[in-house]
């Protein structure tokens, strides 16, 4: 049985060819807020690094994440916090 986190970086993986991907289940820290659910899976964290991002806006970035992500809201997922980089701005943080 695949979780919905796995789904989450199935697709990600497929879509934008990450260097680095991280999907992190959340969900328990958000228990008794808006779109909670019992069983969990529905708040994510997502760091991702990838060529595909760059000349993107913070925006369009998270709107091209959002968009692949379609059916898992609708299925579910109530809200993602992304950290979206190209390679170029993560070497520039581990830099600093």
């Amino acid at each position: 049985m695949t979780t919905r986190a796995d789904r989450i970086a199935a697709l990600l993986r497929q879509e934008f060819a990450p260097a680095l991907l991280q999907v992190i289940d959340d969900s328990q820290r958000h228990a008794g807020h808006a779109g909670a659910a019992p069983g969990g899976q529905t708040h994510f964290t997502v760091l991702m690094v990838a060529e595909a991002f760059h000349g993107q806006t913070r925006v369009a970035r998270s709107r091209a994440v959002h968009a692949l992500l379609d059916r898992e809201f609708a299925g579910g997922l109530h809200a993602l916090t992304l950290t979206l980089r190209t390679p170029d701005e993560q070497a520039r943080l581990q830099q600093a």
